[in-house]
């Protein structure tokens, strides 16, 4: 179970909102490029998040480049998850395989500061602020086992291989 603040976001957010291009040099130090995250969509958004909160967005979140570090770097500012009405599919690949959830859903009913409960193995979202119930499509138990272990590298790490049931080793 996850639970933690909403951060609202827009339509289009893109990966050049998420890691500004004019950062590129600090693509070796990602704690660093952290400290900058979505700063182009929001400015004090680094200054606010805390560790298991949410980015909120609407359609088409993470449109644009294939900067895999842009979910990783979300990741490292303390978000736990990102919903979103809907996700580019590159960037919600990059996500998974570095261990960010992602949730797809009609995120028109969070306001920006509600406090939601995510169960990810279900898919229901409780927004405790408003009392609203959302679902987003339930997570593939590969996804959940990748997720559960911080991301695909990890994954693979401690089996040794992609496996659909890690009690097969």
């Amino acid at each position: 179970m996850l639970k933690g603040k909403a951060f609202k976001f827009g339509d289009d957010i893109s990966t050049d909102h998420i890691v500004p291009g004019r950062l590129a040099h600090l693509r070796s130090n990602l704690p660093e490029l952290s400290k900058h995250v979505l700063e182009d969509a929001d400015p004090t958004f680094v200054q606010r998040v805390k560790k298991g909160d949410f980015v909120v967005g609407g359609k088409n979140f993470g449109l644009g480049s294939s900067r895999e570090h842009a979910p990783l770097v979300i990741k490292l500012a303390g978000v736990s998850a990102i919903l979103a009405k809907s996700v580019a599919r590159i960037f919600f690949r990059n996500a998974i395989n570095v261990g960010l959830p992602v949730l797809i859903c009609d995120t028109d009913k969070i306001k920006d500061g509600d406090e939601l409960e995510i169960d990810l193995a279900t898919g229901k979202i409780k927004d405790l602020t408003n009392g609203t119930e959302l679902r987003s499509g339930k997570m593939p138990q590969i996804m959940l086992r990748i997720l559960n272990e911080g991301g695909l590298t990890d994954y693979i790490k401690k089996y040794g291989d992609f496996v659909l049931d890690p009690t097969e080793k």
